[in-house]
């Protein structure tokens, strides 16, 4: 049987490391694309950049900071704009929208593909994705899959594994295939610590819990207990 050959969409985080864990161990060629595009957690390309290399795959980290501009519509990266906390569920989140974010990543790694001859592009989309991300919704992974197999002559698609399982569950996958959880970064803040008060702290640690898998993570001293997090049905309140 045929290798077969992708490009991954990797940003250093949880999902993205519990995929590439994945497709190696189905035994893919992989190669892993990451993105500047001037996000306030920058922190995450190193993270990215060191798994890389610990599992010896090709990595390349694209500098689109000259497009900041063009996006400077989210807390992301907006600096006069405070990154909300909370549970993704909160209207506030839609704050941390990167205009038309997937559709560029996706596009990229589109180019790569087709210059390297890989047969797809991959990107840990799942279930637990939010209809806040216009640009994580099936409708649009499906459009994305035909256009990228209709843009050249060599046909590429997109892979979406985990299009049908929660972060929960991928959390659990990851445990199987023993992904050193310490070593990836999901934090917006961007600081030392992962925060444990943003949308994606608050869905990492939620994930971890209803997993029933030990969470690595150190957080910051203020961060609150996943017990005070339970108590707000993982909302937080403003005194957090």
């Amino acid at each position: 049987m045929q290798k077969q050959n992708t490009i991954l969409i990797y940003s250093g985080g949880m999902d993205s490391t519990v995929l590439l864990y994945k497709l190696l161990n189905d035994n893919y060629t992989v190669r892993c694309l990451s993105i500047d595009y001037g996000q306030k957690h920058k922190r995450e390309l190193n993270y990215a950049k060191s798994l890389c290399e610990q599992v010896s795959v090709e990595h390349k980290i694209i500098d689109l900071t000259s497009v900041t501009e063009l996006l400077s519509n989210s807390s992301l990266i907006n600096p006069e704009q405070a990154i909300p906390k909370g549970h993704y569920e909160k209207e506030s989140m839609k704050a941390t929208v990167v205009p038309n974010r997937n559709m560029i990543l996706l596009s990229l790694a589109t180019a790569w593909a087709i210059n390297c001859k890989a047969s797809s592009v991959s990107y840990a989309a799942h279930a637990g994705d939010h209809t806040i991300y216009p640009d994580c919704r099936e409708s649009f992974a499906n459009g994305m899959n035909e256009v990228m197999q209709l843009c050249d002559w060599h046909s590429v698609k997109l892979n979406r594994p985990f299009v049908d399982m929660t972060k929960a569950g991928i959390c659990k996958l990851g445990a199987q295939l023993q992904v050193p959880y310490e070593k990836t970064w999901s934090c917006y803040q961007g600081n030392e610590l992962h925060c444990g008060r943003c949308g994606t702290c608050v869905e990492r640690r939620e994930a971890f819990y209803l997993a029933g898998v030990e969470d690595p993570t150190e957080y910051e001293a203020q961060a609150p207990t996943i017990e005070q997090m339970l108590e707000t049905n993982w909302k937080l309140n403003e005194e957090y």
